[in-house]
């Protein structure tokens, strides 16, 4: 299983991308391409990272296949009073980030993704609980950290 965060591939695969809608669209199909291809050969493959727009996302769907889209929501009281460990979205708020997803730019919520978590009302063990269970049920067998 292969992991591409979103921002170590930022750093790594989209360096001098900013944060422009087209800028976004560009990193978030780069991580498609490259999931695509760990796939077609056999690595299942997680993407982290925030995807804003549902068009890049649907194009990644068609182009990957076996997909599992997971909607990780949050209402922004809770991302700022309780997880902003950055400071982001406080900044972001105050003006001083622009083009910050959910706050000065537009997060388009999954019309139908296959999980959705509701992790301020959930535990991590509840919303891990509920991916796994999907992956079950499409045939697959995860195997956690600890586990062989």
């Amino acid at each position: 299983m292969e992991v591409l965060d979103g921002d170590v591939v930022r750093t790594n695969l989209s360096k001098g991308l900013g944060f422009s809608k087209e800028d976004r669209d560009t990193n978030i199909r780069r991580i498609g391409f490259v999931a695509h291809l760990l796939s077609r050969n056999g690595v299942a493959v997680i993407c982290a990272a925030i995807s804003p727009y549902r068009e890049i996302r649907d194009e990644n769907r068609a182009l990957i296949g076996d997909f599992i889209e997971v909607y990780a929501g949050c209402p922004l009281d809770v991302l700022l009073k309780e997880r902003d460990v950055k400071g982001l979205y406080a900044r972001a708020l105050n003006g001083q980030i622009p083009n910050f997803t959910g706050v000065s730019d537009p997060y388009e919520e999954p019309l139908n993704p296959e999980v959705v978590l509701d992790t301020d009302r959930e535990t991590i063990e509840e919303s891990t609980g509920k991916v796994v269970a999907k992956l079950e049920e499409m045939g697959y067998v995860p195997v956690l950290e600890g586990e062989v």
